[in-house]
C-alpha cells in the first residue's frame, strides 16, 4: 500500500510539472536551473552579499516560426535571493554583464533578477548567423521562451525593466506577450518611430540643460575640433597604431575621426553631467588637450572596426527596424565630407543587405498609447532620447511617464530616485503594487 501509494505522489508531482521551493524538498535551486531542457548553469562566487549567482546558457531556435532552422544558445545571468521573491527581468538589448549588478527595480523590490544578452550579439550568436532573423520579433520571443522556462521554478509576480536599447526591448516584449510580467519599467527608451523626421533631435538640442553656454561652448568645441582636423588626424592616427586600431569597415581613418565629431553633441548630453561643461577645455586650447578632452568625453575609438564587432546587432536592427536619429548640422558646415555615410549602413558588413521596416515599432508605440497598461517610463530630461520618447494615450492604464530633471542617458542606475519627491513615491508605490 505503502509502495501505490508512493508511486501515485511521483505520478502527480510529474503532471503538475515543476514544485515551488516549499514543496521541492532538498532540491537546490541549482539542480533545478539544470533540470529545465535546454539550460545549463554554473554557480560563480558573489560579490552581493545575499545572493547567489548563476551563468546560465539557454538554447534557442534561431527563427521562432521555424524551429527546424537550427538553435542557438543564449547568455543569461541569474541573481537569486529567494523563491518568495519577486523576479525582476532585466533587458540588456546588448551584451550581457559579467559582473554582479542591481537595477534600480530589483533594489527596490529586494527581488531576484535574470539579465539576458540579446540575441546576435557575440556570446548569443548563431553559427553560421543568419542576420534576417536578428528582429525585434524575435528578440521579444527569446524573451518569452526563457521567462515561461524560469517561472516554473520563480512563481512570484516578475517586473520587466531595461535601459536605452534594453528599455526598448522590454516595451516590445510587453506588446507581443502582455501577460509574461505584471508591469514594466523601461528606464530611457528609444522611440524613432519616423526615421524620416529627426526634427525633434534637433529643437531638443536647441533647449537642452539650463545653462545655454554650456550649449553653445559644446556646438562650439565640436566644430574647433573638425576644424583642427590635420593635427586631430595625426594624434589619432597615433593612438591607432600604439593600439592595434584599424578602419576598414567604416572605410578609412578620416571617416572615422569626422563620424566620431558628428556624434560629440549627442554623445557630451548624453553620457555626461551638464556640470562637466565647466571641465571642458576653451576654444583656444593646444591641440592635445583638446583631443584629450574629446577622448574623455566621448571617445575616437568607436568608430573603429575593434569596437565596431560586438555592435553589428545594433547597427543591423537600425537600418532594419529601429532607425538612426541624426540630427542636423548646420554648423558644422561646410567642413563636413562624409554626411550622407552617417548612417547604420557604413558600420555593418556590405554583405549583410538592409531594408528599413519600422513597421513594428509603429505597431509597438499604437499599442503602448491604445492597450499598454502598467508601464513606467523613466526618462532624463537632459537625454537626447527624450527628444522622441514613448507617450501614452487614451487607452494606456495604469501607466505613467516621468522625467527625471538634469539626467543624462542613464540606461543603469537609480533614476526613479533622481525624481521629484511626490513623482518617485508614486512610482515606488506603483512598482511595489505591481510586484505584490
Amino acid at each position: 500500500m505503502k509502495q501505490a501509494l508512493a508511486v501515485l505522489l511521483v505520478l502527480v508531482v510529474s503532471l503538475a510539472g515543476p514544485v515551488p521551493a516549499a514543496r521541492a524538498g532538498t532540491a537546490d535551486i541549482l539542480d533545478r536551473l539544470k533540470a529545465i531542457p535546454g539550460m545549463s548553469a554554473e554557480e560563480r562566487p558573489s560579490t552581493i552579499a545575499g545572493q547567489r549567482w548563476f551563468w546560465l546558457r539557454y538554447r534557442q531556435p534561431i527563427d521562432h516560426r521555424d524551429p527546424g532552422q537550427g538553435w542557438f544558445e543564449q547568455r543569461v545571468m541569474l541573481q537569486h535571493r529567494s523563491l518568495d521573491r519577486p523576479m525582476v527581468f532585466h533587458l540588456t538589448g546588448h551584451s550581457v554583464w559579467e559582473t554582479m549588478f542591481e537595477s534600480e527595480p530589483a533594489k527596490l523590490l529586494t527581488a531576484n533578477q535574470l539579465s539576458m544578452e540579446y540575441r546576435y550579439y557575440p556570446g548569443s550568436r548563431p553559427v553560421p548567423a543568419d542576420w534576417t532573423k536578428d528582429t525585434l520579433w524575435q528578440g521579444a520571443n527569446d524573451q518569452h521562451r526563457l521567462v515561461v522556462a524560469l517561472k516554473g521554478i520563480y512563481r512570484r509576480k516578475w517586473i520587466g525593466t531595461g535601459g536605452s536599447k534594453g528599455g526598448q526591448a522590454s516595451v516590445v516584449h510587453r506588446r507581443y506577450f502582455p501577460g509574461d510580467v505584471a508591469g514594466t519599467v523601461a528606464y530611457v527608451a528609444p522611440n524613432n518611430v519616423d526615421d524620416a523626421d529627426d526634427s525633434a533631435y534637433d529643437r531638443f538640442f536647441e533647449t537642452v540643460g539650463s545653462d545655454p553656454s554650456c550649449r553653445v561652448h559644446v556646438r562650439a568645441l565640436q566644430r574647433e575640433i573638425l576644424e583642427r582636423r590635420p593635427a586631430m588626424l595625426r594624434l589619432l592616427a597615433a593612438e591607432a597604431a600604439a593600439k592595434g586600431w584599424t578602419f576598414g569597415l567604416v572605410g578609412d581613418i578620416d571617416r572615422a575621426f569626422e563620424h566620431s565629431v558628428m556624434e560629440y553633441q549627442t554623445g557630451f548630453w548624453s553620457y555626461n553631467r551638464e556640470s562637466e561643461c565647466a571641465s571642458l577645455p576653451p576654444l583656444d586650447a593646444p591641440d592635445e588637450v583638446l583631443y584629450q578632452s574629446f577622448d574623455r568625453v566621448l571617445g575616437f575609438r568607436f568608430f573603429t572596426d575593434q569596437a565596431l564587432e560586438p555592435f553589428v546587432s545594433v547597427f543591423y536592427q537600425a537600418g532594419t527596424e529601429t532607425g538612426w536619429p541624426t540630427p542636423s548640422f548646420p554648423h558644422l558646415r561646410p567642413l563636413l565630407r562624409y554626411e550622407d555615410s552617417y548612417q547604420p549602413r557604413a558600420y555593418v558588413p556590405r554583405d549583410l543587405p538592409m531594408t528599413l521596416d519600422q513597421s513594428v515599432l509603429r505597431d509597438v508605440d499604437r499599442w503602448v498609447r491604445a492597450q499598454g497598461s502598467r508601464l513606467m517610463f523613466v526618462n532624463g530630461g537632459n537625454d537626447p532620447v527624450t527628444a522622441e520618447p514613448y507617450r501614452l494615450g487614451p487607452g494606456s492604464r495604469d501607466s505613467a511617464v516621468y522625467t527625471a530633471p538634469g539626467v543624462h542617458h542613464v540606461f543603469l542606475g537609480d533614476v526613479i530616485a533622481e525624481l521629484p519627491p511626490q513623482q518617485r513615491d508614486r512610482a515606488i508605490a506603483d512598482l511595489r503594487r505591481w510586484a505584490r
